[in-house]
């Protein structure tokens, strides 16, 4: 199995961990005082976010497909989504075990 996979998920795991923190204390980081800014910064995070994962994410397999390597590109992104799911399933049972 390629790490390339496994690393890549890791680390999109790693940041949406960051990013699920950050927003889970914003009220004890930011305050309670919800500005006009609060919706602008909140629409930046998630434009962020989706071009951190999705470079993550397409970023590796997308140079492959164009490269010619079609069947690693594909395999490649599939171990990612394999991985993810994987690490969604560990959430989720690590969430149901805390409550």
């Amino acid at each position: 199995m390629n790490k390339n996979g496994f690393l890549n998920a890791l680390l999109t795991f790693i940041y949406i961990a960051l990013v699920g923190t950050l927003m889970q204390n914003g009220d004890k980081l930011f305050g309670k005082t919800d500005t006009f800014i609060t919706p602008i910064a909140v629409l930046l995070l998630f434009t962020l976010s989706a071009i951190v994962v999705g470079g993550l994410v397409l970023g590796k397999p997308l140079m492959l497909y164009l490269d010619g390597k079609k069947k690693e590109a594909v395999t490649l992104f599939f171990q990612m989504i394999a991985w993810l799911a994987g690490f969604t399933v560990i959430a989720l049972v690590v969430a149901v075990l805390i409550k």
